[in-house]
């Protein structure tokens, strides 16, 4: 089907970009990769009056880091993500996650800021963020805030995100020497997780100090699985109690049912994929 008819504007800037997003109003849209809008917009499931593509600013693909964080704009691939150097020593689990993301052409595309900005619950990389702490820097007309992860994902794919801002930059605190697992369960390679959980365990002389789990389609947004990790702290990476850390993996969810799984089905899939993340996870 072809998209009904849209303004496409390309600026150069961030402030071009925010002043063409106040301009367009609240029938715009934003285009990142455009792995998840593009298919929207042939479908006619939305029509925006005008499309924003940020891909003419070169300032929101870059990955840094400062002496906390690491700073990945908005627009940096799933590709780049995968194949940054600082991203895998600092925040491996969003590496590890990241490179489940669908085939190797999306990932050339989508961006990570799109799919975060875009909240599909069944998403790969909202439970990594919201796991880790990260924070969302959006800027809009009055300047820019910060959004914790906590506060970020608000419901079935809408965030905190204003319709006057955009998403500029992600950063994670840094996580260098802990290990990590994304366990991920889904018909095909390219399918949406049905279920996955993100892990990530700081680990002294064989017991679990620290520990961040984030469920993937569990609710309508990621959920952390605050039960989980103080079931592991201060016990040893074991088999026993990996089980028994799993079994705390429901608390808080509501599992959806649909074409993929029943809620129950889903329910089952949690506890049994933390216990293999928690175990993979610690080596």
């Amino acid at each position: 089907m072809i998209p009904a008819k849209f303004d496409y504007v390309r600026p150069a800037s961030l402030t071009e970009a925010v002043s063409a997003l106040a301009e367009a109003g609240e029938d715009a849209k934003i285009l990142a990769g455009g792995q998840s809008l593009l298919p929207v917009l042939r479908l006619r499931m939305a029509a925006p009056s005008t499309v924003i593509d940020l891909g003419g600013i070169p300032e929101l693909r870059r990955i840094g880091a400062d002496d906390d964080y690491v700073m990945i704009g908005s627009m940096a691939t799933h590709h780049d993500v995968v194949r940054d150097d600082l991203v895998n020593e600092q925040v491996e689990l969003l590496a590890k996650a990241t490179a489940t993301v669908a085939d190797p052409q999306v990932r050339h595309r989508g961006t990570l800021g799109g799919a975060l900005a875009h909240a599909d619950p069944a998403g790969d990389l909202g439970a990594v963020a919201l796991a880790l702490d990260a924070e969302f820097v959006v800027l809009g007309p009055k300047g820019t805030r910060l959004i914790r992860a906590a506060d970020f994902f608000q419901d079935y794919f809408t965030t905190a995100i204003g319709e006057d801002e955009i998403l500029t930059m992600v950063r994670f605190p840094k996580f260098g020497g802990w290990k990590s697992h994304y366990e991920k369960f889904n018909r095909t390679a390219q399918a949406w997780s049905m279920v996955a959980i993100a892990v990530a365990l700081k680990v002294d002389g064989g017991t679990i100090t620290e520990a961040r789990v984030g469920l993937t389609n569990m609710g309508n947004t990621p959920i952390r699985a605050s039960g989980v990790e103080q079931a592991l702290v201060g016990k040893s990476a074991d088999i026993d109690v990996a089980k028994a850390a799993a079994e705390h993996a429901l608390e808080g969810t509501a599992a959806p049912s649909d074409a993929d799984a029943a809620s129950d089905y889903r329910e089952h899939l949690a506890k049994v994929l933390t216990g293999r993340a928690v175990l993979a996870a610690a080596g």
